[in-house]
């Protein structure tokens, strides 16, 4: 079981960990041990994630979410098996936990009655000097 907040926690059936050789550090030893992590947590099943909290952590996943509707995590930044899996299950933690902050909303604003003025009367400006710009006729 994987605590994210207070109120929600992932329960072990929504996740799978595979461990997989690693391309990292480790000269010889990393053609012997599968130090590295393939975490899957299957999103899109899960009941303890709201709608609108998995399509904001759909966006978030981006590449990371597969057809299925699951999110593949991956690491094999350290040596240690188990130091990958704390690293690979921080980081799905933290994409949930964006995913659970709803933006704000945009509240559209209207330009104030004097800035319209004084852009309006900047364009008349203008327009005046580009009018004075024509040919000057000869008396």
């Amino acid at each position: 079981m994987l605590r994210i907040t207070d109120d929600i926690s992932l329960a072990d059936w929504e996740l799978t960990e595979q461990f997989i050789r690693a391309s990292g550090p480790g000269g010889q030893n990393v053609n012997k041990v599968s130090s590295a992590v393939e975490l899957r947590f299957e999103a899109a099943r899960s009941p303890s994630l709201t709608p609108a909290v998995k399509g904001r952590l759909k966006r978030l996943a981006g590449r990371r979410w597969t057809t299925e509707g699951a999110i593949v995590l991956q690491c094999d930044e350290t040596r240690s098996q188990t130091r990958n899996r704390e690293i690979v299950r921080d980081r799905l933690a933290a994409l949930i936990q964006q995913a659970l902050v709803a933006p704000k909303r945009r509240i559209a604003t209207k330009p104030t009655k004097g800035s319209i003025r004084r852009r309006l009367t900047a364009k008349k400006v203008r327009g005046e000097v580009k009018a004075l710009r024509g040919r000057v006729e000869e008396e």
